[in-house]
């Protein structure tokens, strides 16, 4: 099973862009983990053809498997409708989906019955503010069955801030913002339901310090990649979820042991609280190793 832990720096490119079909066949960028080609926010509305037409002729020619996970963000749900029509579109690894909410729910997920597609809505409208309304979207994509082709949940930082009038200061993390809240809130309710969440884009290309701090927080919050804008942020998100020699011993230590709690390394360990957290670490770091 695909897990959440593989999409590593995401880089958003659009789907205009020149360059594809390199980056998609993994000659461009190599050592990319994820890539998420956008037909959205990112394609001016009378470029959208133009980044239709390109990515039509990019899946034509793209090579079947490659290394990095391959998404295109679709505009509407009348988008990925064509989209699935396209020749080559069984070549993608998923899709993702923004502005889902209960409204959009089913006109989006109905349409991916391709057991190879995996799909990631982004959370990133009003409800995204209200705790019972992501309750609400949280109980039905269980009850519908749609949790299987959820491979995470993005929170759209920007289209957030937006909401708020707010843009993201330079001088400090998405944590010391309203959205800061907004995170934690996001996390208790999706993640103890078995839902994985990926961390919102960090837009400021010369704040590299700010970003390692955020990315600290990132993981502090369990969430477990982050869309990166510029190939420069992929290197520093890729090191930000590396998991140190210490946590990996701790993590094996946790789940090999017969003790109920131990000490290691200053910390108490205890073994039936620690678990998931071992389990996760173990999963971060293979996934970081591929």
């Amino acid at each position: 099973m695909l897990k959440a832990y593989r999409l590593g720096a995401s880089l958003y490119v659009p789907a205009t862009h020149q360059d594809v079909l390199t980056i998609a066949n993994g000659d461009k960028w190599p050592a990319l983990r994820s890539v998420i080609f956008c037909t959205e926010d990112a394609v001016a509305d009378d470029s959208l053809a133009e980044g239709l037409d390109n990515l039509r002729q990019a899946l034509d020619q793209m090579q079947a498997t490659v290394s990095a996970l391959r998404f295109v963000r679709v505009r509407n749900p009348g988008i990925l409708a064509w989209l699935l029509t396209v020749p080559g579109v069984e070549k993608l690894d998923g899709f993702v989906l923004p502005k889902l909410d209960l409204n959009n729910a089913d006109d989006y997920l109905r349409q991916i019955t391709n057991p190879r597609h995996l799909c990631m809505p982004t959370l990133e409208t009003r409800d995204v503010f209200e705790t019972a309304r992501m309750i609400e979207l949280r109980d039905y994509l269980l009850d519908a069955g749609y949790q299987h082709r959820i491979l995470a949940l993005r929170i759209g930082g920007n289209d957030l801030l937006a909401i708020l009038g707010i843009r993201r200061p330079r001088d400090r993390t998405l944590y010391r913002t309203p959205l800061g809240h907004t995170i934690a809130q996001l996390v208790t309710v999706f993640k103890p339901f078995g839902f994985q969440l990926t961390a919102p884009v960090f837009e400021h290309l010369d704040c590299t310090e700010i970003l390692k701090e955020e990315l600290s927080e990132d993981i502090a919050h369990g969430l477990c990649g982050k869309t990166a804008i510029h190939p420069d942020q992929v290197a520093i998100i890729e090191s930000g979820f590396h998991v140190s020699q210490m946590e990996l011993e701790a993590a094996r230590r946790i789940l090999s042991s017969r003790q109920a709690v131990f000490e290691f390394d200053g910390s108490m360990c205890e073994v039936a609280t620690h678990r998931a957290w071992a389990t996760h670490i173990l999963e971060r770091a293979a996934a970081m190793e591929s």
